[in-house]
């Protein structure tokens, strides 16, 4: 059994992937801050509900879903979500303030916004760690040291 087989850790890992590309997008956001007409973007908030949702369709699919990847080998259908790139999508932001030349970036907003991404980020690497030392633990042999 792969550890991506769980459900806790492939939530945590999607997480990751989406605190990953949050900061990617608030770095182009701070890159071009000087870069006329250029507005700032963020990506929608991480939905847990989305998530779990998601979780469960991919164990117990509906009718309407077609059919079941049972199996790593099989083919998916053409309409079957893949990865985070599907689930990421960058969007505008709402502006503070606008400078002369059209650009709507503000350094302070973007350094907190990558603050709170990083805080969280390490929140969720913290508690992917203490997962992993669980598992562990209960995967240890009674008695061995």
């Amino acid at each position: 059994m792969d550890i991506g087989d769980i459900p806790l850790f492939a939530m945590l890992r999607s997480r990751l992937g989406y605190l990953s590309e949050r900061q990617r997008v608030i770095s182009e956001n701070v890159a071009n801050a000087d870069t006329p007409g250029y507005g700032p973007r963020d990506l929608k908030p991480f939905s847990f509900q989305a998530q779990v949702k998601a979780a469960s369709a991919a164990v117990a699919p509906s009718a309407a879903d077609g059919m079941a990847v049972t199996q790593p080998g099989h083919i998916a259908s053409p309409g079957a979500k893949h990865g985070l790139a599907n689930a990421v999508k960058p969007s505008k932001a709402n502006d503070s303030e606008t400078t002369m030349d059209g650009n709507s970036v503000v350094l302070e907003e973007e350094m907190m916004k990558l603050t709170e991404a990083r805080m969280d980020y390490d929140a969720a690497v913290g508690f992917y760690q203490k997962s992993l030392d669980m598992l562990k633990l209960a995967t240890r042999r009674p008695g061995g040291g």
